[in-house]
């Protein structure tokens, strides 16, 4: 396809395109067009901390807020139904993220002397 503009002639073959007037040959990018697939998001799974009779509250609730990032609140609640009923449901995540997190709060306990557990299970 050519197109004249006052006086300018400009001509096209494919993708390269030629302006007489200007002398320059210009190279149109080439287009990949790319379909989008779905995305597979990582399995979640359920944290859970485990009752043990050493481990002081005061320490579960600080693991819990900072390493889990739960609330004072849910934190103590989450401390006191493991200390009564033996296990507690901590929170949901993406597998690698718990399991991240649940050798951060071992390493954690560990530095401190105490036994305290998590584990995870699939959701």
């Amino acid at each position: 396809m050519c197109r004249i503009y006052a006086g300018e002639t400009e001509g096209c073959a494919g993708s390269k395109c030629y302006n007489r007037r200007m002398n320059s040959l210009q190279v149109a990018p080439d287009i990949e067009i790319i379909e989008e697939t779905e995305t597979e998001l990582e399995p979640l799974y359920r944290v859970i901390i485990h009752n043990d009779d050493v481990t002081p509250m005061d320490f579960v609730v600080h693991v819990l807020t900072s390493i889990f990032v739960l609330s004072q609140p849910d934190a103590m609640e989450a401390m006191l139904t493991a200390h009564f009923k033996g296990a507690a449901y901590v929170q949901t995540l993406p597998k690698a993220e718990a399991q991240k997190r649940i050798n951060k709060a071992h390493f954690a306990s560990g530095l401190e002397g105490y036994p305290l557990h998590f584990s995870m299970e699939p959701e």
